[in-house]
């Protein structure tokens, strides 16, 4: 297999070779500082703002795939057999603006402009995928991206008027795609890539197998998936990461496997990768999964990556586990599997050995008669961390709670069931007071705590709440909606 100490990649239309790169090096950094292509701008170095938006094209099963991401937080080290496309790159047919930036220059979508180059590449992404896309696609593309000067109506009503000004069928990205693929297959060799100093080594398997073998040679190295967590490690707590192992190129990692019986999704598949699947399998948690963080960050961020680093404001461990989830953890050639449930022991802790990682989440499809809800309360309601995070599953039959999952994230030191308020569902009838009941042992399960996100008494009331309105979204003679439609 070998080794090399160098990543290669194609930034705009210049293919780069760096030696000596360290884990901890940005591509924001890299860019301004190295390259001084200051159109990307550094706003909340933490994946928030949308200030520093940049294209990023991966191969996957032989497709060249373009999605924005922040390059505040995006390593170099993740960057291999990729191509990079910045604001600067952008030009119409006739050398002149891009059709984007005209549509943002007619409809006066930019004050300041500090934003602005953010918001086009975050535009850029959405048009490669669909050049007529809805008002709320186009909100979804934005949530990543904050302007405190225009608004968002002018910007809005440019990306909707794109269709009149060109096609992305003639845009250089799909005109020079061949030759982009041709060039990035060349890139990747299938060596490990061990480069950086040593106090600051970054690692890049070649395969799933060979990351088994590197934690077993470097069982304290940080494993890195989308760095949408540890990114914020190195840009806001100045933290050393390395040595550092770089998984989200891993192709292994990336399956997506619906069964008879469950969703098995690779610990390195994205959120936005696991969309479709997620939407066909669990309906109840598409629009959740829209609530989670940008779509920057969905870009980059992983399902095994939101479970792995335990945090219990995790988005995605409560409402698996509410699902019955399992995950798979690998060391070597050896495997074992537990329910999600189990993984979290305490805060910061997780029952994972150092040389092992996770490498699948199996969740099983709903049974019969099986309702499922998934409760997101934060500040904000796009892209913003819970207060609470709640998944529900109920199960009824005749008219009797006959079985019943909950979850919350943000009560407790780790995702955690509500055991209590379980039992105090199952065997009772599917009615108003039953739920009521359940809310009130809540505090039998949970002593939440204050801090800058919620207070302990707000934590309750909602997560009591969700409770009730579980019951008032599921039940037949429920006359006033539950909650607005979504524009």
């Amino acid at each position: 297999m070998g080794e090399r100490s160098e990543i290669r990649f194609v930034l705009n239309g210049t293919d780069v070779v760096i030696q000596d790169v360290a884990a901890s090096q940005t591509l924001l950094d890299y860019l301004r500082l190295e390259r001084r292509l200051t159109g990307s701008k550094e706003g909340c170095a933490e994946g928030d703002c949308g200030a520093c938006t940049v294209l990023v094209g991966r191969l996957h099963n032989g497709l060249l795939k373009y999605e924005s991401v922040n390059a505040c937080i995006r390593f170099m080290a993740s960057l291999d057999a990729c191509h990079v496309v910045t604001i600067e790159h952008l030009r119409g047919q006739d050398g002149g603006l891009h059709p984007i930036q005209q549509a943002m220059v007619d409809y006066h979508g930019s004050q300041c402009g500090f934003c602005t180059p953010g918001f086009i590449m975050s535009l850029y992404g959405l048009w490669m995928e669909n050049s007529e896309p809805s008002v709320k696609q186009v909100e979804t593309a934005l949530q990543g991206n904050l302007c405190r000067c225009t608004g968002y109506e002018p910007i809005i009503k440019a990306a909707m008027a794109l269709g009149a000004y060109g096609s992305p069928a003639a845009d250089y990205l799909n005109t020079e795609r061949l030759s982009i693929i041709q060039r990035l297959q060349n890139l990747k060799d299938g060596r490990r890539i061990v480069t950086g100093p040593e106090d600051n080594l970054a690692i890049i398997p070649a395969n799933t197998d060979d990351l088994a073998e590197v934690l077993i040679s470097w069982p304290k190295a940080t494993i890195v998936a989308g760095s949408t967590d540890v990114g914020l490690w190195v840009t806001k707590f100045l933290r050393n990461i390395g040595p550092a192992v770089f998984i989200g190129h891993l192709d292994e990692l990336k399956s997506i496997k619906l069964t008879k019986d469950a969703l098995e999704i690779g610990a390195g598949v994205t959120y936005t990768e696991s969309l479709s699947a997620i939407e066909k399998a669990f309906p109840h948690l598409a629009p959740y999964w829209d609530r989670i963080a940008g779509q920057q960050v969905r870009n980059m961020g992983t399902i095994g990556g939101n479970i792995a680093n335990g945090s219990p404001i995790g988005d995605t461990p409560p409402v698996l586990i509410a699902l019955d989830a399992s995950v798979t953890l690998r060391k070597g050639g050896e495997r074992r599997t537990m329910p999600l449930q189990d993984f979290f022991i305490d805060y910061g802790k997780q029952d994972r050995a150092p040389e092992e990682f996770v490498e699948t989440i199996s969740i099983p499809l709903p049974a019969e008669g099986q309702m499922d809800a998934a409760y997101k309360i934060s500040k904000r309601r796009d892209e913003d961390i819970s207060s609470v995070a709640a998944g529900i599953s109920v199960t009824v039959e005749n008219g009797t709670i006959v079985d019943c999952r909950m979850a919350f994230g943000g009560m407790a030191a780790t995702p955690k069931r509500a055991s209590s308020a379980e039992a105090a569902l199952k065997g009772k009838r599917w009615e108003l007071a039953s739920f009521e009941a359940a809310a009130n042992v809540l505090s039998d399960d949970f002593t939440p705590l204050s801090d800058w996100r919620a207070s302990a008494e707000y934590r309750m009331i909602s997560a009591r709440n969700l409770l009730t309105r579980f019951f008032l979204s599921f039940d037949e003679t429920t006359v006033e909606p539950v909650e607005l439609a979504s524009a």
